[in-house]
């Protein structure tokens, strides 16, 4: 596992430069996607490693059984009754109905899903992907509530990360927990196969406190249609639907999205994000203030120590 100092780059040589850096275009990943080594003992399959090199995502089905799950949502419902009562940042609700679209930090703020978050089975694999200890850089639950839940429109997550939070390099993952069944009518995680070997150049300035309206509906880091529909001609969509207690791994660079939710099914997953802690976040790329601790954290890093948990003797 690599101990190495923190990562200095020379900032006027990005090698990741987006947003007011000239006409959209694909840029060539300069970053691995799997930073363990082949003689490094894999948590999961090694066939589901180079799957998950290879597309830059995968499923894992049935990974957290009915009980857990069923404690996960138990704690998902009570999350989201208290934060109708109070107002907060860390609270994203819809534009038009109001209702709780995200609810951010969840690794700091809560119990259950700090154990979470150290999960052997999950930190574990985060740690093994990347080859380097880990910590949380961003953790959330999404509710999508059923009928009128709006959509999250194409992007890669690294481009707001670095522009936005001064993530240096591709040296994150995600790791999406579902904890609701997933249709393919109800707004399902959407991903390009492939995408994760190239970075889109987004084109536009960012307005200052971007986030702001980012979370709700983005307009700025979001991939033009001409580059979109290039990724989609190579590698196609794929839409991740399964079973309550299914995982979703995913590079931090892969093209994602979701469309809005008009049926009575709620769509709820956990979402944490591990970043690598030789790639920690620096100043942003963007010459942006950076964004606030709950987005991105900056102050709180703290190395993740994998353990086991009993989520259901409690």
């Amino acid at each position: 596992m690599f101990t190495e100092q923190l990562l200095e780059l020379d900032r006027t040589s990005d090698i990741y430069p987006s947003r007011g850096y000239g006409a959209a275009r694909l840029l060539e990943r300069k970053d691995p996607v799997v930073y363990a080594s082949t003689e490094q003992e894999s948590p999961i399959d090694i066939a589901l490693v180079r799957q998950y090199r290879t597309r830059g995502f995968l499923v894992l089905e049935n990974f957290f059984s009915k009980q857990e799950v069923a404690c996960f949502r138990e704690e998902l419902d009570r999350l989201g009754e208290g934060a109708k009562l109070r107002q907060t940042e860390e609270i994203i609700t819809e534009t038009e109905s109001g209702d709780i679209r995200s609810l951010f930090k969840v690794h700091e703020n809560n119990l259950l899903f700090g154990q979470l978050a150290r999960d052997q089975r999950i930190a574990g694999l985060a740690q093994y992907l990347l080859d380097d200890q880990v910590y949380i850089h961003q953790s959330r639950v999404n509710y999508k509530p059923g009928f009128r839940a709006k959509e999250f429109y194409w992007h890669s997550d690294f481009e707001t990360w670095h522009v936005e939070d001064g993530m240096p390099r591709m040296r994150a993952v995600s790791i999406s927990i579902a904890l609701t069944d997933n249709y393919a009518c109800n707004g399902p995680l959407m991903l390009v196969p492939g995408s994760h070997d190239y970075f889109a150049v987004c084109e536009g300035e960012t307005p200052d406190q971007h986030y702001r309206s980012s979370l709700k509906m983005q307009q700025y880091g979001v991939p033009s249609d001409r580059l979109l529909q290039k990724l989609v001609r190579r590698g196609g969509i794929v839409q991740a639907t399964g079973k309550a207690g299914n995982v979703i791994v995913f590079d931090c660079n892969v093209m994602h999205g979701s469309g809005s939710n008009i049926t009575p099914y709620p769509r709820s997953n956990i979402f944490f994000v591990y970043n690598a802690i030789s790639n920690r976040v620096q100043e942003p790329f963007g010459n942006l203030l950076p964004r606030p601790e709950y987005l991105c954290s900056r102050e709180q890093i703290k190395p993740i120590v994998p353990q086991q948990f009993d989520y259901t003797d409690r």
